[in-house]
């Protein structure tokens, strides 16, 4: 898995799932978790759903957050982020499926850019009881000021979560028909809430008329009888779920749970009695964690005994290998993931990444084609961009090197060191080439972002 830190403080609004669940826009940086196998899944879950809605499936994205709450929302644009504990706590594809419907109900419905319809009526409420607080405390009445102030706040307040609460309804509604109409059963939709309502009673939540003003959400409890006679009157209701969806959820989510768990816990969880492919998965990251290299490599060799034409227990098995500094041993096995995949391009890099780690310059021809290959079709990729950036410099091709360099730290956010590298490529790249009128292009909105930074500063 490759970790990218994309989406900062600020930048999502939060339309959780979960009434007990926190804002997305917290204070830290929401970090995206990167996975071949992960995202061939997310695309093949989702891709239905998306048909149902209307939209076309290349245009909707589902990313992956390292955040252990229980939680999925959306920030704008067509893109949903599922937190890496709502995995955790599924067990089934259909629920996650479940999820992503109802998030996609906020992208259909605007949701996100609509926030203003909400906060507007709230807004003017506010300005309302603080001009008629300062008038009654200039009229010698300052507690009456005051009380008139906090009634319009809670009023403010009211109508904003009221407004919050019908969208989220509006949701669930959207999730019941994209779900029937791509013919999958809502069961996982109601036992996923079902699962939500037993962690709120486990953490003393307790329904009362300040819980459900105070919510964001409709009650937990009342959302889930309305899905519930809404989805068990579907045709798809006792449709059986998809086999190899589910397969691959269980493989999913024990890669995740050895990639972020310790492995201790990994080991309790996959102990070695388990001999099914999701178990092998996890003890191979618990072992490369504690830099067992041939526990892990018997792990990986184990779902390959199983089939051997597994990518993703290839592109596994190379990545033990280079980290455990045999970039050599891990150049076969990545080239046949890359081959059975068709050039993923987040093994793509990783393969690219190996064959510059031999330090062999026979190797360095072959990494550049890969890495070339990997950011065309995935453009945001900055560790690719890196790779590609350390082949031009050892080829002592310094403006695309420079170039790549420009490519990778805008998508870090590093916008001055960005501008300088994509200043430098300009000046000495063929005027007029492709390359240089990106150069032009990054150091345009480098500067755009520099400038816009500083205003708010």
């Amino acid at each position: 898995m490759l970790r990218n830190k994309v989406l900062t403080a600020g930048t999502a609004l939060a339309l959780t799932l979960a009434v007990f669940a926190g804002s997305a826009g917290s204070a830290r940086a929401q970090e995206i978790l990167r996975d071949a196998e992960t995202e061939a899944f997310f695309r093949d879950m989702s891709a239905p759903i998306i048909a149902a809605a209307g939209l076309d499936p290349r245009n909707v994205d589902v990313n992956l957050l390292n955040d252990g709450e229980i939680n999925a929302f959306v920030a704008g644009g067509q893109a949903v982020y599922m937190n890496s504990g709502l995995i955790s706590a599924a067990d089934h594809a259909e629920e996650v499926q479940g999820v992503f419907a109802h998030e996609l109900g906020h992208i259909v419905g605007g949701h996100a850019i609509r926030g203003g319809e909400g906060s507007k009526p709230a807004t003017a409420i506010t300005l309302l009881s603080l001009l008629l607080g300062a008038a009654a405390a200039a009229a010698g009445a300052p507690d009456a000021g005051l009380g008139i102030f906090m009634a319009g706040q809670q009023a403010a307040l009211g109508k904003y979560l009221a407004f919050s609460r019908t969208q989220e309804a509006t949701a669930d509604a959207a999730s019941v028909k994209f779900l029937s109409a791509a013919g999958i059963s809502g069961r996982g939709s109601v036992n996923f809430f079902k699962k939500l309502e037993n962690y709120e009673f486990r953490a003393g939540f307790k329904r009362n008329a300040d819980a459900e003003f105070y919510s964001t959400h409709p009650m937990t409890a009342d959302r889930l009888t309305t899905l519930q006679d809404a989805f068990s009157q579907d045709p798809a209701w006792n449709r059986p779920e998809n086999p190899d969806l589910q397969r691959r959820f269980l493989r999913v989510k024990a890669k995740l749970y050895g990639y972020l768990a310790e492995p201790a816990m990994t080991l309790a969880a996959y102990p070695e009695t388990m001999t099914d492919i999701p178990a092998h998965y996890a003890r191979a990251y618990a072992f490369h964690k504690q830099a067992f290299m041939d526990r892990a490599l018997a792990e990986t060799d184990a779902i390959l005994a199983i089939d051997p034409d597994d990518p993703y227990a290839l592109e596994l098995k190379g990545q033990v290998l280079l980290e455990s500094g045999h970039p050599r041993d891990a150049i076969d096995p990545l080239r046949r993931a890359v081959d059975l995949t068709r050039n993923q391009p987040l093994i793509a890099t990783t393969f690219g990444h190996a064959l510059l780690a031999t330090e062999d310059r026979a190797n360095f021809a072959e990494a550049e084609r890969v890495l070339k290959a990997a950011v065309t079709k995935d453009h945001d990729n900055p560790f690719a961009w890196y790779e590609l950036g350390v082949v031009y410099e050892a080829q002592g091709d310094t403006p695309r090197a420079r170039l790549a360099s420009a490519e990778q730290q805008q998508m870090e956010l590093h916008f001055a060191e960005s501008l300088r590298n994509a200043e430098a490529a300009e000046a000495a790249l063929p005027k007029g080439s492709p390359d240089w009128l990106r150069a032009q292009d990054i150091a345009m909105s480098s500067r755009a972002m520099i400038e816009r930074t500083r205003k708010k500063k």
